[in-house]
């Protein structure tokens, strides 16, 4: 088991940010500005941030030209998690998952369930996943949503993630 070093733990990330909605707009985006501010606030850089409609070409589109990026570790989006009949982020990006991250999943639900919105998180499709060797979460909409996985499962493991998903790299 390879373990992190001290220099793995301080490196700076690169990341991509889209929000998918249909009623958000650059200026109450609140959930893709909590991501950025979250990210930078531990010392990680945002390569992009994008907001688009709950469109799966228009979430194609973008997420295709960030994973050709080399210089991005991983893409984090909110919006378009739910059960709606618009709601195609799950849809969309899952095809493009080499492997899931399936306790990702189920640990948001189970923290949203005990910690804030109850039996609601059943609702939930929140999901991660690998894209070669990028890491992508497709987060709910919602700020105290994007919070909980920020701070209680994103930022303490994503350095442990990227390390073992890049570590083949160095050899």
């Amino acid at each position: 088991m390879s373990h992190l070093n001290e220099s793995d733990k301080e490196k700076k990330l690169t990341f991509c940010v889209l929000t998918t909605s249909d009623t958000r707009n650059v200026s109450n985006d609140r959930s893709g500005w909590t991501i950025r501010q979250k990210l930078e606030s531990a010392g990680h850089h945002v390569f992009e941030t994008w907001l688009c409609q709950d469109d799966a070409m228009e979430i194609e589109s973008i997420v295709e030209e960030w994973l050709r990026n080399p210089n991005v570790h991983g893409i984090i989006s909110t919006g378009g998690t739910g059960i709606g009949f618009r709601d195609v982020t799950i849809e969309t990006v899952s095809t493009y998952f080499t492997k899931t991250i399936d306790g990702f999943g189920e640990l948001f639900r189970y923290l949203s369930y005990t910690e804030d919105v109850g039996s609601k998180a059943l609702l939930s499709r929140a999901a991660a996943g690998v894209v070669k060797e990028k890491v992508f979460f497709a987060l709910p909409g919602s700020v105290k949503a994007v919070e909980l996985a920020m701070d209680k499962l994103i930022l303490p493991e994503i350095h442990h993630i990227v390390h073992e998903l890049t570590k083949h790299l160095e050899d």
